[in-house]
């Protein structure tokens, strides 16, 4: 069988450092609020099964949000006493699939509580969820009366077994003061609404509103979960903010250089001829491309490091291949192991950095990462 590290390209997941992150996240949180640990997206890229085998065997994880159906059965296969919210739709007519595999289901409205139940001979947990401000999915109302109002109704359905509320904050990682009074509102509407089906008679084991922002920089003793996502992978929710201080990247992505080559000044190099040597040059070819999600739009923006030192990509990033100017790292050969998010040496280059290059957010770099880049999982 070919050693993992002889192949073209590959992503170093390290268990050590998701291990660290979560007992910093932990720390945050207050002492009666747990982390819901988001898995959505294979894990935001660092694949999700060996990532969720070592949050709930070896961190204690109890909770985890995922996207969708699929995603849920899934994590379920891997965690069998996990509570698993799904945060996203699933078509009613799968309700039977969410109720046997006690799944808990977001839920948005009453007609959509009651076709949940229409589909399903067990009952159906739920969370419920409130759109404070997001303007995504959720109940929309006026005062925090009426919303606990409508959720008392929904609570009532037949077939429904209602374990919470929740909402998304949609500026929690902003510290705009516009921003941060957006975010108060948010928060105060969903804590009111809850107090408000206190009032009533109803009081459900959840309400929860913090993202990965909102554990950094709002933490709060109301919400009895954590939903940490990015956070727990070490990236920033927002670049510009610092996150706290130990919260590191568990991945790096490696590949190799297939071949060196040293080319004469007016050397055009890759598709469309967008450059060309202006002097000699040594060039190396890097086995890694945009199906590997290292995206096209790095082409000779984006640096890797060889050899501890950065080397700018020149030219346009191929499918499966890219090149980059080694002029200065005269020791660089074929097969040797390059960095494209990671640490060599003094240098670092992580995915927030990558996605501040053309103009993204270091979820998606992660996400991108393709399914043909093995995971290798480090202790």
């Amino acid at each position: 069988m070919m050693t993992p590290y002889l192949k073209r390209a590959w992503a170093e997941v390290s268990l050590p450092q998701l291990r660290k992150n979560i007992g910093i996240i932990r720390e945050l949180n207050a002492p009666g609020t747990e982390i819901m640990a988001v898995v959505k997206a294979d894990a935001y890229g660092h694949g999700y099964d060996r990532v969720c085998e070592c949050l709930a065997g070896e961190c204690g994880i109890k909770y985890f949000a995922v996207s969708n159906l699929d995603e849920a059965i899934a994590v379920r296969e891997l965690c069998p006493d996990a509570d698993i919210l799904i945060l996203g739709y699933t078509p009613p007519e799968y309700a039977h699939e969410i109720s046997g595999n006690n799944i808990i289901q977001g839920v948005v409205s009453m007609e959509y509580a009651q076709a949940l139940c229409k589909n399903s001979s067990e009952k159906v947990r739920c969370h419920i969820k409130i759109d404070t401000g997001m303007g995504r999915i959720g109940l929309r109302y006026d005062t925090p009366a009426e919303c606990a109002a409508e959720i008392a109704r929904i609570c009532g359905v037949e077939g429904l077994s209602a374990e919470g509320i929740y909402t998304h904050f949609a500026v929690a990682d902003s510290d705009d003061p516009d921003n941060v009074a957006y975010t108060d509102r948010q928060e105060k509407f969903i804590t009111d609404t809850y107090d408000e089906l206190v009032k009533l008679g109803i009081k459900l084991p959840h309400v929860h509103f913090m993202n990965s922002a909102a554990t950094c920089y709002r933490n709060s003793a109301r919400s009895t979960l954590s939903r940490a996502g990015i956070i727990i992978y070490g990236l920033h929710p927002d670049i510009s903010l610092d996150i706290p201080e130990g919260l590191e990247p568990v991945m790096e992505l490696k590949a190799v250089i297939s071949q060196v080559k040293t080319v004469p000044a007016g050397t055009c190099i890759s598709y469309g001829r967008t450059f060309t040597s202006e002097h000699e040059m040594r060039i190396a070819t890097v086995t890694i491309g945009y199906a590997d999600g290292y995206s096209r739009l790095l082409s000779s923006k984006g640096e890797i490091l060889v050899r501890g030192k950065r080397c700018r990509i020149v030219g346009r990033v191929c499918m499966d291949q890219l090149m980059i100017d080694v002029s200065d790292v005269p020791e660089a050969v074929s097969g040797d192991i390059v960095t494209l998010i990671g640490r060599d040496g003094d240098e670092m280059i992580t995915a927030d950095e990558l996605a501040s290059v053309y103009g993204t957010i270091g979820y998606e770099v992660v996400c991108g990462i393709s399914k043909r880049v093995p995971r290798i999982y480090v202790e």
